[in-house]
């Protein structure tokens, strides 16, 4: 790794959030509709991360305290980043000419091509070919379509939405499913396109229909004043059909319940244009849009459900420039789907569904997007939602993928991937739950502003560069408030991550670094003395103060706004988080069944996905692994890849483990052993999403007869639900007093929760 400069040299972002990094840019792709233009391309973004190997340095030499600080604990890296930007095609020479005036140069440009989909491949050709000097390589669009599909539903947990016109929640995100494969693709553009996907390589055009948006449009323009596409459908949504639409109310005065019609159902389209018999067949032309609309899209839908039911496909995917994230018409196309086969076919709509052509474009013959090689993750600081404005002054939408080095999969200990959710609260469906903690966030942010600025004593632009961090994240906050599904699934899990996300673009890698290390220091005095009072009690009696250690170690959480409260005193040590744990019986104690159950018959190989730093890892963690070890176990413990307030990351563990082995020699003969390890987890967050692990980590997995989830995080806030095929051990003090009240609890519940699966069944 490079040494980077000092933090006081460190420059502050770029504000022109659209086209970012667009200098560093590697491969180009554009997918060119009537009304929508969609570029995307590849990147590289240097930033700064922490170099946690400090123990070597001499921290009483006052000389140059700074520049050591600096030097030995930031390192320098690089990361692939995805960019898609999506704008009106009618600015499209504004937008080809801001490219071409921020690329690099032009002789770099030279006798390259950039890859291209959709009409607009062949109607801007030459415009494309002039402005930015590339040779325009044509893809197929339906094959773009679906590549960009299953790229999508790969990496995007939530990129799949059931959607409920005025349900609670009105945006049913899907989780994380193994198995894409088979569904359909119905893309509706001008005319339809039916398609059924098996892989990634096995799919077929099986039908389609010409009565699609542009028939729609075609229609509407005849019947209406609307001249646009957009026109037409804001007509819509101001319209009643029912004074176009012949209902089986008008012709049976009520419900046809012979055949299960309800009274409101559309029997006619336009049924009532004809007869004009009365003042209340009077209509306008936003009646008539709306009637249009449900004709066409009952038809698409009666259509896509036949095919989905004769080909037997349970999921069928829309996309489309007809659909555009239209209430409305996801509405009627969702009605119609389950209308037609009874709730027997899924209909789905995608979050990005405006960019899988771009995507597919790009992925064409580029190594950068192996899956077999990378995994991506969604970057919430660097998407946007029609917010942000290009030099010409027209807004645009945007999404940024980060590109993780390794391929992501889900935990092998899982008893049903398919249905796993990694949230405990669903957020946009728990009106009170998301009041509480959008405003918990909110008020909580000014720590993370402190923290952030604290770590960067030397810099002169850390105020400022927190200032923006706190701008944005309270703006993406404010959003939410408004619509809480504009990022998808709206959880703890992903307020977090975001928090996370933003303090990485600004150039705060670790705000705790400084706190982490001086309790780590602090723990490690006091570990020899711990275990001493361990070994001198009874088997028994061991295993029961064992887990009341890991719940005193895990009450030090810089997360939790009232143990930070306690925590700033000074005065709180372990012995006095040992003495705050409640009597027994607690909010939820499997303490006697895990106590039996480890006296009895240890276990071969324990995989512990650990939580905070400081005296949660050294005095309550290592202890337990300690037991284990001298029980014959093997241990593996799981940590973050990347810093998340005081949790541990992997290579702060692997310090740790080395400074522990120095006192304990049963740690240090594990080590040397083999048999006690660390592995990273590839999370980011206080959190644990068991459908992305890191591939080396959850093939480690696949021989582990016990998980222990440690942590609010890992344990409550994702977890306690989740089900394994092999023991599970979940522990946790409930530190927010709201959540404890929300589970029956109170303030410092405790979570002792043991699992047993009978392997014989």
């Amino acid at each position: 790794m490079e040494e980077k400069e000092n933090p006081n040299s460190i420059k502050l972002p770029d504000t022109l959030e659209v086209f970012r990094n667009l200098k560093n840019a590697k491969q180009f792709a554009i997918d060119i509709g009537g009304s929508l233009t969609k570029i995307a391309y590849y990147s590289t973004v240097s930033f700064r991360r922490v170099y946690y190997a400090t123990d070597n340095i001499d921290k009483n030499d006052e000389k140059n305290k700074d520049d050591k600080h600096d030097k030995f604990v930031y390192t320098y890296s690089e990361q692939a980043r995805l960019h898609f930007v999506k704008f009106e095609t009618k600015y499209i020479e504004n937008c080809l000419d801001f490219i071409g005036d921020n690329l690099v140069n032009s002789d770099e440009r030279k006798g390259k091509s950039i890859k291209a989909t959709g009409g607009g491949a062949y109607k801007y050709s030459k415009l494309i070919q002039d402005k930015l000097g590339l040779k325009v390589d044509k893809e197929d669009e339906l094959t773009c379509l679906i590549t960009g599909c299953n790229f999508l539903l790969k990496n995007i947990s939530d990129e799949a939405f059931v959607y409920n016109r005025n349900g609670s929640p009105e945006y049913e995100f899907q989780t994380a499913d193994p198995h894409v494969f088979p569904y359909m693709l119905v893309n509706i553009g001008s005319g339809v396109s039916i398609l059924k996907v098996e892989s990634d390589s096995c799919y077929e055009r099986i039908g389609g229909t010409a009565t699609g948006g542009g028939t729609f449009w075609g229609l509407g323009t005849l019947l209406t004043k609307a001249k646009t596409f957009e026109e037409l459908l804001d007509l819509a949504e101001k319209g009643d059909h029912r004074k176009a639409d012949m209902l089986v109310k008008d012709i049976y005065g009520g419900d046809y319940e012979t055949l299960g019609m309800h009274s409101d159902l559309i029997a006619s389209s336009f049924g009532k244009i004809c007869p004009r018999q009365n003042a209340e067949s009077d209509y306008n032309e936003a009646d008539l849009a709306r009637s249009l609309l449900f004709a066409i899209s009952n038809d698409i839908g009666q259509i896509a459900c036949l095919y989905a039911m004769m080909h037997n496909l349970k999921k069928v995917y829309f996309g489309g420039y007809f659909l555009r994230n239209r209430s409305l018409s996801m509405h009627t196309i969702s009605f119609s789907i389950k209308f037609w086969s009874r709730g027997t076919v899924q209909s789905l709509f995608l979050r990005h569904e405006g960019y899988l052509g771009a995507i597919g474009a790009f992925l064409k013959g580029t190594e950068e997007c192996d899956s077999d090689k990378f995994s991506w993750l969604e970057n919430y600081a660097g998407s946007g939602s029609n917010r942000t404005q290009l030099t010409f002054g027209k807004r645009v939408d945007q999404l940024e993928l980060d590109r993780w080095e390794s391929p992501l999969t889900f935990c092998p200990l899982l008893k049903d991937p398919s249905s796993y959710i990694p949230d405990t609260v669903d957020l946009n469906s728990d009106k009170e739950a998301r009041e509480y903690w959008l405003n918990c966030f909110e008020e909580s942010i000014e720590n993370y502003v402190n923290y952030a600025v604290a770590s960067q004593p030397t810099s002169d632009t850390a105020e400022e560069r927190a200032a923006l961090f706190k701008e944005k994240f309270i703006s993406r906050v404010q959003l939410l408030k408004i619509k809480p599904f504009a990022y998808g699934n709206l959880t703890v899990r992903g307020l977090l991550d975001t928090i996370n996300q933003c303090l990485k673009e600004f150039d705060f890698p670790d705000p705790y670094l400084t706190q982490k290390q001086t309790e780590n220091e602090y723990a490690l005095r006091c570990l020899q003395e711990r275990l001493e009072e361990l070994d001198s009690l009874d088997l028994k009696e061991r295993q029961k103060e064992l887990i009341m250690g890991v719940l005193a170690g895990n009450t030090f959480d810089w997360g939790a706004k009232e143990t930070v409260a306690l925590m700033k005193t000074g005065e709180f040590d372990f012995k006095q988080a040992r003495n705050r744990i409640p009597a027994r019986p607690w909010l939820i104690d499997s303490l006697d069944n895990w106590v039996q159950k480890i006296c009895n018959e240890p276990y071969k190989k324990i995989a512990i996905f650990i939580d905070n730093s400081g005296i949660d890892i050294v005095l309550g963690i290592l202890p337990l692994a300690r037991e284990m070890l001298r029980q014959g176990s093997r241990v593996i413990l799981c940590a973050n890849s990347a810093p998340a307030l005081n949790d541990v990351t992997h290579s702060e563990l692997v310090v740790l483990l080395r400074q522990a082995a120095a006192i304990c020699p049963i740690i240090s003969k594990g080590l040397d052993e083999g048999k006690l390890k660390s592995m990273e987890t590839a999370q980011g967050g206080p959190c644990l999403d068991l459908s992305r692990l890191e591939r080396e980590l959850a093939n480690e997995l696949t021989t582990v007869d016990l998980i222990i989830l440690e942590g609010m995080g890992r344990a409550v806030h994702t977890n306690i639900d989740a089900e394994f095929v092999c023991d599970s051990f979940k522990m946790a003090i409930i530190k927010n007093r709201w959540l404890a009240k929300r589970l029956g609890g109170d303030m410092f519940s405790v979570v002792c929760k043991y699992e047993s699966v009978d392997v014989t069944k």
